[in-house]
């Protein structure tokens, strides 16, 4: 029988502005948005919970939309934008969602920070929620395993009320 080396299919080139910066990337075709960011670009405040898009931990902003980076394909958005937890911060302030957690003490662990931030922002962009029901229920997908809930639904509510009154 011949020895017939199987070669590795061909990466794929894309192009993605993380955080605000250009990036020119070969990938495989079958790697993560979140494997890209945490493997290939060392951007790991984005958490690997379950790995099958039902904790939340994973949660980035792709062109400003909330996603589970762990069920997207990064060929699948050549050109896109993609803001993680370490693009949120500007001009050495926190963003206002990021300074609302400290101040209504919405994490303990802190694992799952991330994902519910990004989740929080997403939900404020998509303009969706206008009820403490609706935040509970559009928060869902995020799971925090130490019951910080009320204080994450104190959170939105509170950054809601602010992107209202600017």
């Amino acid at each position: 029988m011949a020895n017939n080396p199987i070669s590795p299919p061909p990466k794929e080139k894309i192009t993605l502005s993380i955080n605000g910066t250009e990036q020119q990337l070969e990938v495989a075709v079958w790697t993560s948005i979140l494997d890209l960011l945490r493997e290939y670009l060392h951007l790991t405040g984005t958490k690997k919970g379950c790995d099958h898009g039902q904790c939340g931990a994973c949660t980035v902003l792709l062109d400003g939309k909330r996603i589970n980076s762990c069920l997207t394909l990064a060929v699948m958005h050549d050109g896109s934008e993609i803001t993680t937890i370490e693009g949120l911060a500007g001009k050495g302030e926190l963003h206002p969602v990021q300074q609302a957690f400290i101040e209504h003490d919405a994490f303990q662990c802190g694992y799952c920070t991330p994902g519910q931030i990004c989740s929080a922002i997403g939900l404020i962009n998509e303009g969706k929620a206008k009820t403490t029901d609706d935040i509970r229920d559009l928060m869902s997908g995020n799971i925090c395993r130490c019951g910080a809930y009320v204080n994450i639904v104190n959170v939105v509510q509170e950054a809601l009320e602010r992107s209202k009154a600017q």
